[in-house]
């Protein structure tokens, strides 16, 4: 689901952001007032073979001309932001350049498989910068967790992540050879994911080349920290709680890995007894919780780390919870997160 706090919603994303914006504007002023310059955008293959106009590889798979694919990808980069504040934008701008390189490769073959096999030639695919768009459904699939919001007439459920496959599925469905784009961006996303082709290692930005980036664009289009944001309150029941919080689900999934604990807690022979592990957080006698233990008897604490509680914090949760949980959980955040959100 998307959720705005304004221009606070790319806060540590200035890559995101700016990928939304420039290509947007541009892809708006050829549209209504430069339409004669259209033709250097265009993704034409075959002057790429024949003409060996190597150009149009980078501007016609940078700047959408179509409006509806603009706003579609605009939306899917805005819900993608998550990924740069996970990983840095050093670390997200190597995935989106990796992505965006195989894609091109993979473009062509996807075009070459398709002449010989069904006798189809293609001369041109539709412009702009999916590829590496649809690259990021591959880790939007396997590291962000699918938590139920509601259920349509009472079998087919709505997740978090339905709108943002919703939107997928619409921008796929725009043009006729489009799914070649999403084929092959969805294959340099595994490429890219791989730990045994190794390709991240290869295909990445230098450090000297992010800090010249960080340096000049970045206090361009980097975003204050949001600092009056209205906490959100606990309601009176369970449900209300859970949807309160999904009012922060951006936030609230980053670094958890459900589906790898479900696995784990397979293999440990059944499921773990979280109220067994993790104190309930909710029912402590000190409501203004102190970071020092009770002395009881109790063995010290795990050290808990200062970047794992604000990460914590920045997902929506109070300090206290956060410290409990990591505590509880052996200084793990994906546990920590995993229990935060179910409960």
């Amino acid at each position: 689901m998307f959720t705005s706090t304004g221009s606070n919603g790319f806060y540590k994303a200035p890559l995101s952001k700016s990928l939304l914006l420039v290509p947007s504007a541009i892809s708006i002023l050829l549209t209504l007032l430069f339409q004669h310059y259209q033709k250097f955008f265009a993704y034409n293959l075959q002057a790429v073979k024949e003409d060996f106009q190597i150009w149009r590889l980078v501007c016609g798979r940078t700047i959408c001309l179509d409006l509806k694919d603009t706003f579609c990808s605009s939306l899917l980069i805005y819900n993608f932001r998550i990924f740069e504040r996970r990983y840095g934008s050093r670390k997200f701008s190597s995935f989106l350049l990796g992505a965006w390189m195989l894609s091109a490769l993979f473009d062509l073959l996807l075009v070459e498989i398709t002449q010989y096999m069904f006798g189809i030639t293609i001369n041109s695919l539709p412009s702009g910068f999916l590829g590496p768009v649809f690259a990021l459904f591959v880790p939007f699939y396997s590291s962000i967790p699918r938590v139920q919001v509601t259920q349509v007439l009472g079998h087919f459920s709505i997740t978090n992540k339905s709108l943002v496959y919703i939107l997928g599925l619409q921008l796929l469905t725009s043009g006729s050879y489009i799914w070649i784009l999403a084929l092959s961006g969805l294959i340099s996303g595994i490429c890219y994911n791989s730990s045994i082709l190794k390709v991240h290692r290869i295909l990445c930005v230098p450090r000297w080349v992010a800090k010249i980036f960080s340096w000049t664009l970045e206090p361009v289009f980097s975003s204050a920290e949001p600092t009056n944001e209205v906490r959100v309150g606990m309601g009176a029941t369970v449900d209300i709680q859970r949807q309160q919080r999904m009012e922060l689900l951006d936030r609230q999934i980053m670094m958890s890995q459900v589906a790898q604990m479900r696995r784990q807690r397979q293999q440990q022979g059944g499921m773990i007894n979280w109220n067994r592990l993790f104190p309930p957080l909710r029912h402590r006698q000190n409501a203004n919780y102190q970071d020092h233990p009770s002395e009881q008897g109790i063995p010290p604490p795990t050290e808990v780390s200062e970047e794992q509680v604000a990460r914590l914090m920045e997902m929506g949760f109070s300090r206290g919870d956060a410290l409990e949980a990591l505590r509880a959980s052996n200084n793990d955040l994906n546990v920590a997160t995993n229990f935060l959100l179910q409960h």
